[in-house]
């Protein structure tokens, strides 16, 4: 490699990596391309990189393959992957571009870009105090506010990605959390009407992944019921998930919050929320009905 060359290739890196940093300080998102094996045949740089940034963003790719059909068709992959839940894929060009013969068994890596998910909890009870810790453990940059100021004591949360809101204004609180909404999940375990009011009048007008309210059907009705009399939109409404959580008959505080943690994941990825194993179930239902036809059949005859 001539030295013009490696200066091209070092300001390629930087501009890639003054992207990237720019990708998660706005909590936007991209995805990260890199060329792990190609026939040498093809004469491309393995180690190549190409970042290719959301879906809304008209802006083009930054970076090269090597290759102009394969960056076209690789940018075109990526914004397919941008669409899916994915973190990350490794993927043989002949599984998105059977076309491209000479580079068929070239092995691309796709990484999704993305700031760290975060989690607003509104209310610092029993249900708020183990949800934080339980998102915290699983990577959720989390807020845990509340306006009891000693029930968001660091003593109490020694966890150094939980941020504590002790709230003189509910709303301006909320508000400031979510910043710019994206990548955030909010759950409202507050202990009152009012606030859970107050929290999800503040939030449902934005841009969330995730708004979920906890009570019962009752309770939770009534809070949607009075913001749609003053003038919140049911559409919005509608995508409240209220009660919260995944029905795994969660009684403890912990419990709720594994069923509220999981949903929010579920929602996250695209899950269904569902046993992974029911299929079996349903087979060996579908199997005993068919038996018992034949059954019946048989002594019919």
């Amino acid at each position: 490699m001539s030295l013009t060359e490696s200066h091209e290739k070092e300001a390629h890196s930087q501009s890639i990596a003054e992207i990237v940093s720019q990708t998660l300080r706005e909590n936007s998102t991209a995805v990260l391309v890199t060329l792990l094996e190609a026939p040498a045949s093809a004469k491309i740089p393995i180690g190549s990189k190409l970042l290719v940034r959301e879906l809304q963003d008209a802006s083009p790719p930054v970076g090269s393959l090597g290759s102009q059909e394969l960056d076209r068709l690789v940018t075109e992959q990526a914004r397919r992957f941008l669409s899916s839940r994915a973190d990350t894929r490794l993927m043989k060009v002949m599984e998105f571009a059977p076309q491209c013969a000479d580079l068929s068994e070239a092995r691309i890596l796709f990484e999704r870009i993305q700031a760290e998910p975060r989690l607003v909890i509104c209310g610092a009870g029993h249900v708020g105090a183990a949800l934080a810790r339980l998102g915290s453990l699983m990577g959720y940059r989390t807020a845990l506010i509340d306006d009891r100021e000693e029930f968001v004591s660091r003593k109490n949360f020694p966890e150094e990605n939980v941020e504590l809101v002790a709230a003189d204004d509910w709303s301006n609180a909320v508000k400031a959390a979510i910043g710019n909404g994206q990548g955030v999940a909010v759950a409202i375990v507050t202990r009152e009407h009012s606030e859970d009011e107050q929290c999800l009048r503040a939030v449902i007008g934005r841009e969330l992944d995730y708004i979920g309210l906890i009570g019962s059907k009752r309770r939770t009705n009534i809070v949607l019921q009075r913001l749609k009399e003053n003038g919140a939109a049911e559409e919005r409404l509608e995508k409240v998930h209220a009660p919260v959580g995944l029905d795994i008959g969660a009684v403890s505080p912990e419990e709720v919050a594994l069923a509220i943690m999981a949903e929010i994941v579920a929602v996250r990825r695209g899950g269904k929320g569902g046993s992974l194993s029911a299929w079996r179930r349903e087979k060996a239902e579908e199997k005993k009905g068919k038996e018992g036809k034949r059954g019946t059949a048989e002594r019919e005859e």
